[in-house]
């Protein structure tokens, strides 16, 4: 059986694409993220390919992060802003030598698509949404490697964000090693059409099937935001922790005025903090507060399945000045927490 032929849950919508929300046992399946190896469909997630003479200056200008200077086999985190600094979508982007390739979210494709065609002016840049001929299968969970090398495909030694292409089974792939936040986590880049084979072959040397449930529990629980959810449009970069997708010397950018003018001013006025909840979950949208005062709102939150308990843990936006301080939301009471959890 393959990750499409397995029977189930609820198919759901997720990050733009319809995706399982189990598999039948969430709990086993956050399990496996946690301490064996989940597997994922990553065929959600649109690719868009950049090509063209000026296409490294081009999209340096565009995004947050550093593509001028990435080597080939490297990518970046990144945000596109616009004007005004707020966030309008998060993507990867990878140099793959005679082109760049960026990944985000199926649920962000048309915006990326048009906020590309807008700024090509006269640049020799095209755009191409290749999401139909390049699909690929996540790995999580600190057996994933050894999972990897029984599935036959051999991994050489990567750092984050590092792909290569190996051989599999007469094919040559593609291994990504993704998410810092992980620690073990890949991806394989694959045809679609040889995708159901890799899945099969990847079940059978041990990683278990995850739906969309496990998976956002795994993120809540490494306090990963979430675009559309947790990262809004009005969002500016700095309020959500992720650092990771800013370079501050790398030049001029779309938005870059407001990043620099906060990284000068030492501080945003709120942050995206992960919260232990006692009481209720609060639900999305929740105002945090001390006292009588606003400080706060919950953008997610999972009643975490860990196993030494179940763990309510909410994400969402703090003002720095309630550290410390006792907080709320509804009924429930809530403590920053120390990430990872569980």
């Amino acid at each position: 059986m393959t990750l499409t032929t397995l029977p189930a849950t609820n198919p759901s919508k997720y990050g733009g694409g319809a995706m399982a929300l189990d598999f039948g046992d969430v709990r086993a399946e956050f399990q496996s993220l946690l301490a064996g190896c989940g597997i994922y469909d990553l065929s959600w997630r649109a690719k868009i390919a950049v090509t063209g003479g000026d296409r490294v200056r081009w999209l340096n200008g565009m995004a947050t992060n550093n593509v001028r200077d990435l080597a080939p086999g490297h990518g970046v985190y990144a945000f596109l802003l616009n004007a005004q600094g707020r966030i309008q979508a998060d993507l990867y982007v990878f140099q793959r030598g005679d082109s760049l390739l960026v990944d985000t979210e199926g649920g962000q494709r048309e915006k990326v698509l048009q906020l590309f065609d807008h700024y090509i002016i006269a640049d020799d840049v095209e755009i191409a949404d290749v999401s139909d001929k390049l699909t690929a299968l996540g790995l999580t969970g600190p057996e994933s490697r050894g999972v990897l090398e029984r599935a036959g495909i051999g991994v050489p030694d990567l750092t984050y964000l590092q792909f290569a292409e190996v051989a599999w089974r007469q094919r040559t792939v593609t291994l990504l090693r993704s998410g810092e936040e992980a620690r073990e986590s890949w991806q394989v880049w694959i045809a679609p059409e040889h995708g159901g084979e890799l899945g099969e072959a990847l079940m059978k040397a041990g990683s278990r099937a995850t739906g969309t449930t496990a998976l956002n529990f795994f993120r809540i629980s490494r306090g990963i935001p979430q675009f559309g959810e947790d990262i809004r449009e009005r969002d500016l970069p700095q309020e959500t922790g992720q650092t990771r997708a800013l370079n501050f010397t790398k030049g001029c950018y779309l938005g870059q005025e407001i990043v620099e003018r906060i990284r000068s001013r030492g501080a945003v006025h709120r942050q995206f903090t992960a919260l232990t909840v006692e009481g209720a979950l609060p639900e999305p949208g929740a105002k945090i507060w001390v006292d009588e005062k606003e400080v706060g709102e919950i953008t997610s939150g999972a009643i975490l399945p860990l196993p030494g308990g179940d763990r309510a843990v909410a994400l969402g936006y703090l003002r720095r000045e309630a550290a410390g301080k006792d907080l709320r939301a509804g009924t429930a009471k809530l403590k920053p927490a120390s990430l990872p959890i569980g």
